[in-house]
């Protein structure tokens, strides 16, 4: 039995145009800055998110703890909403690692952050507080059902940030997922944005790897937080090379996975048991809530499997579903039937 999985956008594997890409690679030791293939990839990355320089790292949640430690120091303080992946799933790296002291504030349903709450959460230069250093924007925003924040908006916090002296970093690790739903380029949509990180990894389809986008002088300080992270990763041209082959060929067909969750979202609706809104349904991820208290997710999730199809339970009564590269229109209409056939 062939699994549908959509758990993630993770699970996705290199495209036979990766894997050639990857095998064939000219690669050098990156911490010395001479891997040829590394150093296409960021200015790529760089050139894509319309700033100066990028960074190959490891992970998402690297690009993001390295992001925050370049904007702050120990002690300083970053704002950030209280549904944020950096919040809830990075492990609270921020004060673990670099010290830094995240403030919450409530994410409003489209994934944003109220404009008044921000400006109130600014601390005042007071020997009791941190400094407030750091906004923090996630974009698209996956616990808020994969919206994307528009231009306006992005613009509004980059401007209030910056007005009152502090940075904006973007969380963008679907920021082309964003960019597609919006009809707008990447680059237009973190203009704004001190810094920038997106991931390869996700729907665009690479085995791994992120990137961190900025000035040349933040990227150079960023380099030294990688270092000190172990994230130097020398002959890493090998799978910077899957990065290449993704930014050329995977960007466009997002546009695809965003139908199938539209399609998945739709067909769930006239499913007794559980639902879906479709007008939350924007990019590639669909959240769907269990009306039966009795049934935990982690019990359906299992009986689904059972099927053949893997979902993420997310609360006691959701899970989460999320397109990817390998999912077909025809895998979207076996999902729904397998929901129909488990719940009866």
């Amino acid at each position: 039995m062939d699994t549908i999985d959509l758990r993630s956008d993770t699970i996705t594997q290199p495209t036979p145009a990766m894997r050639e890409a990857m095998a064939n690679a000219v690669v050098g030791d990156d911490v010395f800055g001479e891997d040829p293939t590394v150093i296409q990839l960021e200015e790529m990355a760089a050139e894509r998110m319309g700033k100066e320089a990028a960074l190959f790292v490891a992970s998402g949640t690297m690009a993001n703890i390295i992001s925050e430690m370049t904007h702050c120091g120990r002690g300083d303080e970053m704002i950030l909403g209280a549904r944020s992946h950096i919040f809830l799933y990075e492990q609270g790296g921020s004060a673990a690692i670099g010290g830094i002291h995240p403030r919450t504030i409530p994410n409003e349903s489209d994934g944003t952050l109220n404009l008044d709450a921000l400006t109130a959460a600014l601390r005042e230069d007071d020997d009791h507080f941190p400094v407030s250093r750091l906004i923090v924007l996630e974009n698209t925003h996956n616990r808020c059902y994969g919206t994307p924040l528009d231009l306006t908006y992005m613009n509004a916090v980059g401007l209030l940030a910056h007005e009152n002296g502090l940075k904006l970093h973007v969380d963008g690790a679907r920021i082309f997922n964003a960019a597609i739903a919006l009809s707008i380029d990447p680059a237009q949509l973190v203009a704004s944005a001190d810094s920038v990180a997106f991931c390869l990894s996700k729907g665009l389809a690479a085995p791994v790897g992120s990137m961190v986008c900025g000035n040349k002088e933040f990227v150079a300080r960023a380099r030294r937080a990688r270092k000190i992270l172990g994230g130097g990763m020398r002959q890493a041209g090998v799978i910077a090379a899957a990065g290449i082959v993704a930014l050329n060929e995977m960007v466009d067909r997002l546009a695809d996975d965003h139908a199938n969750a539209r399609a998945l979202a739709e067909g769930l609706v006239d499913i007794r048991g559980v639902s879906a809104d479709p007008n939350h349904v924007t990019t590639n991820i669909v959240y769907i809530d269990i009306e039966d208290s009795s049934t935990p997710s982690a019990d359906l999730a299992e009986q689904l499997n059972a099927k053949g199809v893997r979902l993420l339970p997310t609360a006691p009564d959701q899970l989460r579903a999320v397109t990817n590269y390998h999912i077909t229109p025809d895998d979207i209409q076996q999902t729904l039937d397998v929901f129909k056939e488990v719940l009866g």
